[in-house]
């Protein structure tokens, strides 16, 4: 299956959505090479703005460009983004409701050789709680610049959360991109896997390894964390009466904490996730994932522990 790296989808989109809107613009915290932000900047040097190593003042001029009307485009790393820059998202583009997209790149483990320092483990938890919010995550490189098109139309704070690895592309292009719109990417009725990110490719993976054992998975694509399809979510958590969540994320207040409050209240069924419990260090990123859980194999297993617990 062809992989496209997401931060590279994500530069391109970029690209052409600034062809296509006069008021988009992007501001880069100096790594414009790494988020692909600067394929924006050289189309478009007027209204690429390169601050340097300063995520709080990016975000604060930011708010004043969309005060003027402007859409602006916030790009660094999710783990500066959304630790150095808190302030200004917490104080004005979130209690304002500004118009600001806040692109936190190289999410999860996925900037792996950096370390701990550089792995962006608890954004999801810090964007999700600030009201008003949107969070996505696209799953591929198709659905990246879906994503980015349905953030510039959105009017409000966007959090897109964009890995660094290439993922597999799993949608054609015609794909229907909708916020707060799961999609059902594989039926089943025995257990729900709710995946959100470039994980999708071992979620169905895991679909296919439990079906070899006679086990029917229904896997749902949740690009949007927040708000949650909790339509999509408790019809399909009634029809399969278990449920598991899978997220390169602490598994405190990410993905598995939006599907569990949910549920709480909508549906309650035997629940589990797989999510980050400690801090990673440095190494291949596939060795990474492989070493705290991020597999097919393991999401099978733990979807057996859970189908188990239906019986008790």
């Amino acid at each position: 299956m062809k992989k496209i790296a997401i931060r590279d989808a994500y530069g391109d989109a970029l690209k052409s959505l600034g062809a296509e809107n006069e008021r988009v613009v992007a501001l880069e915290a100096d790594v414009g090479g790494s988020t692909k932000s600067a394929v924006f900047g050289k189309e478009f040097p007027n209204r690429y703005f390169q601050v340097g190593i300063s995520e709080l003042n990016m975000v604060n001029m930011a708010v004043g460009m969309a005060r003027a009307g402007l859409i602006p485009f916030v790009n660094t790393f999710s783990a500066f983004l959304s630790t150095r820059a808190s302030d200004p998202i917490l104080s004005m583009v979130g209690y304002d409701h500004m118009n600001v997209k806040l692109a936190g790149t190289y999410v999860g483990l996925s900037d792996s050789y950096d370390g701990a320092s550089h792995h962006a483990i608890t954004d999801i938890s810090f964007t999700r709680a600030i009201p008003g919010m949107v969070v996505l995550t696209p799953s591929d490189a198709v659905m990246t610049g879906k994503a980015v098109r349905a953030a510039a139309a959105y009017e409000g704070p966007v959090y897109m959360r964009l890995s660094r690895a290439a993922a597999p592309v799993i949608y054609e292009e015609a794909l229907d991109f909708g916020i707060g719109k799961g999609i059902r990417v594989h039926e089943g009725s025995d257990v729900t896997i709710v995946v959100t990110g470039t994980l999708l490719g071992k979620a169905l993976a895991a679909a296919d390894l439990l079906a070899g054992a006679g086990v029917s998975a229904e896997v749902i694509d949740m690009h949007t964390v927040k708000p949650l399809d909790e339509e999509l979510l408790a019809a399909s958590a009634k029809k399969t009466g278990a449920v598991v969540t899978f997220e390169e994320h602490s598994i405190c207040g990410g993905l598995y904490g939006a599907v569990t409050e949910a549920l709480a209240r909508l549906c309650p069924v035997p629940a589990d996730g797989i999510g980050a419990t400690s801090y990673a260090e440095s190494g291949d990123y596939e060795a990474l994932l492989a070493k705290y859980g991020y597999t097919p194999e393991a999401l099978a297993a733990k979807a057996n522990i859970v189908i188990a617990r239906k019986t008790k």
